[in-house]
């Protein structure tokens, strides 16, 4: 990732509007910075979400709060607890986001 046209700034995600993204079940509440060619974000999901999409995108993923189970298209499955990341390059895993008791992430993509 080369970071361009991003000045330094400090975030206080708390202030920032939240956007309710729905899920196939469940919900996705997103706080967004989009600055450069850099999208930073915040996001929580519900208890019981399941994303409605694969996603093909890029992204540093930090699970901060709760349990995440991420499934690649191909059947692989990867449960993740407070503290893990993944990583992974536009286009080279399709993968979707579950959880049954919630999770809080920051993601940079």
């Amino acid at each position: 990732m080369q970071i361009q046209n991003v000045p330094f700034e400090t975030m206080n995600w708390a202030s920032m509007e939240q956007v309710t993204h729905p899920g196939k079940t469940g919900v996705a509440y997103w706080r967004t910075k989009e600055i450069g060619n850099v999208r930073i974000r915040m996001v929580e999901y519900s208890k019981g979400y399941l994303a409605d999409h694969w996603c093909s995108r890029g992204h540093v993923i930090l699970l901060l709060e709760g349990e995440l189970v991420t499934e690649l298209k191909d059947g692989r499955t990867f449960t993740m607890k407070p503290g893990m990341s993944y990583h992974v390059a536009d286009g080279e895993a399709p993968h979707r986001s579950r959880t049954d008791m919630g999770a809080k992430l920051f993601i940079v993509d």
